[in-house]
């Protein structure tokens, strides 16, 4: 058999799907700023808030920081911001 094994094309498929999300993030992060309305999130003496910092969270730590974006980003039926 010859080609890419199929294990190496998984990972290239998650690989390029993380980095999607990461740029996505990057991209929606630099827009709630221009609106007024940056994603942010405060644990301990660790402060996400730019995009640039989400970015790199995601970047280095996806399965962390992207679903703490999609938490930091979400608001409750009132409007508020949550968290």
């Amino acid at each position: 058999m010859t080609g890419t094994p199929p294990a190496a094309l998984v990972s290239i498929l998650v690989l390029l799907v993380v980095l999607a999300t990461d740029v996505w993030v990057y991209a929606d992060a630099k827009g709630r700023v221009r609106r007024g309305n940056p994603a942010f999130v405060s644990l301990g003496s660790l402060r996400v808030e730019t995009p640039g910092a989400w970015f790199l969270g995601c970047l280095i730590m996806w399965v962390v920081f992207f679903p703490l974006y999609l938490t930091a980003t979400r608001r409750n039926p009132f409007g508020h911001r949550s968290g």
